[in-house]
């Protein structure tokens, strides 16, 4: 499986994905964001994938081959999607019967997120597997694609437009953590990459799980100390009831 989490809030985005690949009983190393920048041009973007690494690799080799064969000059993220949603759209038009045959769906769901010199400020767009997308919107600033279910919740109680991009960053780091914590198949090395906003820049950097470790554990025993400390008012009303004859 895969977990990959876009977030977006009025400083910049975060992209934050994991890098464990399983594939029956072998697990590997591998990078799931693809990095699209021009350096002294107003041209910045990457593209987080769940799915089939085949397919992955397909599509954004077409892609990469689209961008170089035909020079193409984006300049608005939107335009970007609907070529890699192009792309996808080839692809399953080429492998969808075989990968059938084969027991196997296309399941490729992408993120792409950036901006670029006309568009007023960062975007993040999700483009399901026939190559349909959605924006993201200020309401619900956040995106994940791959193991979704483990590391929603956090991001929906803490996660807003007006927070700053390091906030979002640790929300993002503790959404992976408990994603990581429950599903075997997510893993360090964690990658993370950065886009503020209106500066046409993406850096990116990459933790091992020594790197944050000692962070897992300090949050672990936040929650601890945090669950220890809850009023047990309501707690004294069910177990009172053993005090109450039969």
């Amino acid at each position: 499986m895969t977990f990959c989490a876009a977030l977006k809030v009025k400083e910049g985005i975060i992209g934050i994905a994991d890098t464990r690949i399983t594939s029956g009983t072998e697990r590997i190393t591998a990078k799931k964001i693809e990095v699209q920048q021009k350096p002294g041009k107003k041209h910045a973007f990457f593209i987080m994938t769940s799915g089939l690494r085949s397919v992955r690799d397909k599509a954004i080799t077409y892609f990469d081959e689209v961008i170089e064969a035909q020079d193409i000059k984006f300049t608005k993220l939107y335009q970007a999607v609907n070529a890699f949603a192009e792309q996808i759209r080839r692809v399953a038009a080429e492998d969808s019967v075989s990968l059938n045959n084969s027991g196997l769906i296309f399941d490729l769901y992408s993120l792409v997120s950036g901006q670029l010199e006309m568009d007023k400020e960062p975007k993040v767009y999700m483009i399901y597997p026939p190559g349909n997308w959605v924006e993201m919107s200020d309401s619900s600033p956040f995106f994940i694609i791959g193991n979704s279910g483990y590391g929603k919740p956090i991001l929906e109680r803490v996660m807003n437009c007006d927070v700053s991009l390091r906030f979002a960053l640790k929300a993002g780091f503790l959404s992976f953590e408990a994603t990581r914590i429950s599903a075997t198949d997510v893993g360090y090395p964690l990658d993370v990459v950065i886009q503020k906003r209106d500066e046409y820049r993406i850096i990116e950097h990459r933790f091992e799980h020594d790197d944050l470790s000692k962070y897992s554990k300090w949050w672990q025993e936040k929650i601890c100390t945090g669950l220890n400390e809850l009023p047990e008012d309501w707690v004294d009303n069910v177990f009172e009831k053993f005090n109450q004859p039969e």
